[in-house]
């Protein structure tokens, strides 16, 4: 790795790091804290699926005009929108001024990527990296992001035990952690600033010459027929994103925010180095295959989770669930950067990254409701876990036959 990376591909790793520290340090209490501000479910509800929504827009319109206008230029478009959001959500407790920010702004309530800057920077690091390296470089890609998103949990979750145990109370305790948020913000903007222009999309290539709006060519059909796939399985998970499963557990076993936070550092740690054999694996059995072969057993360990009768068990299985649930996703982003052409790279991957945001917007939503009432609180596993299963069959249905050019040639 450090033989094959650049400069530029370390400060994306860095962006990665700041980011998802940030994204899991905010999203192990943010329902706690609109909670604490007085929010009734519904309204959180509709709050969470707005701001995906307002993903969807805010990474739709930067990431089909980044090869245009500039990929540093619209990565730092985001991170000032994330500093926009955490300021409002830290000042007011005002719904009508929440729902504005978490519609334009860029807030993670799952702990996951989350905005424009995936498909960016999986589009440069794609370009900055050989071919043969691609896999292997998105899935330590991935695991930075694990482990930040772990740190930032940990962090999140023992800040706002300790404030709350030296006295504060309620919302006090939660708002320091969305400065912090905003500051990251800060930070990603300066770092995007030291990026050169060998990130950006070659000359002659960019998104203006394309005859698409989208931003692509040839490539449309496979690109939005992985997106309607892609949407399915992130509608899926939106049922149990990270903050409505640190809920569920608050709720059914009254666990602390000290220990949410050790349970998704354990949970991230291990998503992880799950994805780190994503390479392995795809090697030798193809991105398609390993999509599939390591996703069906996890989404079976996560149908499990609300039936285990401890707060031990169930903390237990979630982990073996993490422990394999992201080998699929460097394959996904992967196989979907080797299908088109290198000029529709940031389309593509903005294009399928906007369908799983579509997809993930609606099920928080549900899932909040669900997980407020003692009778229907399991309902959102079983819903994700099975889901999940139809999504691994479809895809390997559609496209077990099609390869990533790198797999044809061996």
């Amino acid at each position: 790795m450090i033989r094959v990376l650049p400069r530029d591909a370390w400060l994306l790793f860095g962006t990665r790091f700041v980011r998802l520290f940030a994204y899991g340090f905010l999203s192990v209490v943010l329902i706690l804290y609109l909670s604490t501000v007085g929010l009734s479910d519904d309204r959180i509800g509709l709050l969470l699926m707005l701001t995906l929504l307002g993903d969807v827009a805010v990474s739709l319109w930067v990431t089909t005009r980044a090869d245009r206008i500039g990929r540093r230029r619209m990565l730092a478009v985001g991170a000032m929108l994330m500093l926009g959001a955490a300021a409002v959500f830290a000042g007011t407790a005002n719904f009508w001024l929440l729902l504005l920010a978490a519609t334009i702004g860029v807030i993670s309530p799952s702990g996951n990527e989350v905005g424009p800057f995936l498909p960016i920077e999986q589009a440069a690091l794609a370009q900055l990296v050989p071919t043969e390296k691609r896999t292997n470089v998105l899935a330590w890609y991935n695991l930075t992001g694990s482990i930040a998103t772990a740190l930032g949990a940990l962090a999140g979750g023992g800040i706002a035990q300790y404030l709350q145990g030296s006295g504060w109370e309620g919302a006090t305790s939660y708002r320091p952690l969305l400065v912090g948020y905003g500051a990251a913000g800060l930070i990603l903007t300066l770092i995007f600033a030291l990026l050169s222009v060998a990130v950006e999309a070659p000359q002659g290539q960019s998104a203006n010459a394309l005859p698409s709006r989208w931003g692509l060519h040839r490539s449309h059909g496979v690109v939005f027929r992985l997106s309607a796939l892609f949407a399915l399985d992130a509608f899926s998970g939106g049922f149990v994103v990270q903050s409505a499963v640190a809920w569920w557990f608050y709720i059914r076993f009254g666990t602390s925010p000290a220990m949410l936070g050790a349970i998704f550092f354990g949970a991230n740690i291990l998503a992880g180095i799950s994805a780190l054999t994503a390479t392995w694996i795809a090697r030798r059995i193809g991105l398609i295959k390993t999509m599939v072969y390591t996703h069906l057993p996890s989404n079976v360990l996560l149908i499990l989770v609300p039936f285990l009768p401890t707060e031990t068990w169930a903390i237990i299985v979630l982990l073996l669930r993490f422990s394999i649930s992201q080998m699929d996703v460097p394959a996904r982003q992967s196989y979907t950067l080797a299908v088109v052409a290198p000029e529709e790279r940031s389309a593509a991957s903005g294009v399928t990254g906007v369908a799983r945001s579509v997809g993930a917007a609606f099920s928080p939503a549900l899932a909040t409701i669900l997980f407020g009432q003692p009778a229907w609180m399991s309902v959102p596993f079983f819903l994700a876990g099975g889901l999940k299963i139809v999504y691994d069959l479809l895809l390997y249905y559609s496209f077990a036959t099609r390869h990533a050019p790198e797999e044809q040639k061996t």
